[in-house]
């Protein structure tokens, strides 16, 4: 009787197992999915509020300037991408207020087009909230071919308000960081050419 019982043990073993595989697959699939979507709601979330170090779009200038300064260094990082992107100057000293421009510039050193994506955060985290951009490159395709360079403007001012804050007025030093990741583009479909045509459309 208990050999009996512990072969049907056995046998439901690998059932048993099999469940726990797909019940698992399911769970991170739709996981995954949710997470794909939450995408661009966190990152307006984020430009909304400055949450995690994200920086604030301003439409207008600062109407106030203090005689007070603060120091801006800039990053970049490169992530998947054959490219080479590097800030024009790595850091500037800026009155607090003051609407400044800098540049990034970046180059495709692989032999085709290629596409990339720049994310962006600044640090300390906190400083986020305050550190607003008028004209960026960010969350915008960049595509570039073989060889060429772009140089990629920002515009931004760091928000009196900074002053205001206590976990913010003693900050001295701004981060500024830039990610380029691939931004993958769908080919358009080409249209079968008609028998006997010899012009032949080349995929983009």
């Amino acid at each position: 009787m208990a050999d009996r019982n512990d072969t049907a043990a056995e046998t439901k073993k690998p059932a048993n197992n099999r469940g726990i595989v797909i019940a698992c697959l399911v769970f991170a699939s739709t996981m995954g999915g949710m997470a794909y979507a939450a995408v661009p709601l966190y990152e307006l979330f984020c430009q909304v509020t400055g949450y995690g170090g994200t920086t604030q779009r301003a439409e207008q200038y600062s109407d106030t300037i203090l005689d007070r300064t603060v120091k801006v260094r800039f990053d970049s990082n490169v992530n998947g991408l054959p490219w080479t992107f590097r800030p024009k100057q790595r850091e500037v000293e800026v009155r607090i207020g003051e609407t400044i421009q800098v540049e990034y510039v970046a180059t495709n050193n692989s032999e085709r087009t290629t596409s990339g994506q720049a994310t962006y955060n600044v640090t300390p985290q906190t400083a986020g909230a305050f550190f607003n951009k008028v004209e960026c490159f960010c969350f915008t395709e960049m595509s570039l071919e073989p060889g060429e360079s772009i140089d990629m403007p920002v515009v931004f001012f760091v928000d009196p308000a900074i002053v205001d804050q206590r976990e913010t007025q003693n900050i001295e030093t701004i981060t500024l960081s830039y990610t380029f990741f691939p931004h993958a583009t769908e080919a358009a479909p080409v249209a079968a050419a008609p028998v006997g045509d010899e012009k032949n459309s080349d995929s983009l």
